[in-house]
């Protein structure tokens, strides 16, 4: 297959890229760095010509109320080109729960990235990965000083991004799901629990307190982030951190 990927050279669509290679297919990065813009379209009807399936891994620039302009202008771009070129199937990545927490500006607009894509003009598939092991660094940051971390104890189900990578491709290269797929990790901790993990593993001394506060996941009620009937991935968080 023919498979561009919009967003090819970031953390998930770099892997999905080289993943999409070694089974054999002609999978292209595309990124402002190859010259294309999501925003202005420039480069976009170059990039999805004749490509049977177009993946769509870019993100916004910011998390606040200005995500939303992003993903509808992107997405508008995007799949008009992608219908133009001959795409038979456009492939998105989203959030597990994502349509439970309307609190968060992000959240809504990966919602509204979504719904676009249900009403388009073109087969499609919607993959939510629970959250990537690999941002348990920036969560830590949000809230630390020099001797705590503040953490609230929402219940997450972290997933490693080559396993995302894996799922992506997967569903790049089958027939269009029209539906969504869940995918998360084989484990759920409570996030203070998680930092608790992180800091030990690393040697950190700082304490993580507990503080249903702290930070974006704060907003988060009950265990909507986690979903214990996904397809779960294999690797566990304490072999990833080591």
């Amino acid at each position: 297959m023919q498979i561009a990927v919009i967003g090819g050279t970031g953390l998930i669509g770099s892997q999905v890229v080289t993943k999409l290679k070694a089974a054999g297919h002609e999978a292209v990065p595309h990124s402002k760095s190859t010259g294309i813009d999501v925003i202005s379209g420039q480069g976009l009807d170059q990039a999805v010509a004749g490509a049977d399936a177009v993946v769509n891994l870019t993100n916004s620039p910011t998390f606040d109320e200005a995500s939303p302009a992003f993903f509808q202008t992107s997405m508008d771009n995007l799949l008009t080109a992608s219908q133009k070129g001959g795409a038979r199937h456009f492939v998105i990545l989203s959030i597990v729960g994502v349509d439970h927490v309307p609190q968060l500006d992000y959240y809504r607009a990966k919602v509204l990235q979504e719904e676009i894509l249900e009403a388009g003009p073109i087969p499609y598939s919607i993959v939510r990965a629970t959250q990537f092991m690999e941002f348990m660094d920036a969560v830590l940051s949000w809230t630390a000083d020099d001797d705590t971390v503040r953490l609230p104890a929402t219940p997450i189900q972290p997933i490693a991004a080559k396993d995302v990578a894996d799922a992506v491709a997967e569903v790049a290269v089958g027939t269009p799901l029209n539906a969504i797929r869940n995918i998360g990790g084989p484990e759920v901790f409570g996030l203070d629990e998680l930092g608790r993990i992180t800091l030990s593993h690393r040697g950190d001394p700082r304490t993580v307190v507990t503080d249903p506060t702290a930070g974006m996941f704060a907003a988060v009620e009950g265990d909507v982030l986690t979903d214990r009937n996904a397809h779960l991935a294999a690797t566990r968080y304490t072999d990833w951190l080591s």
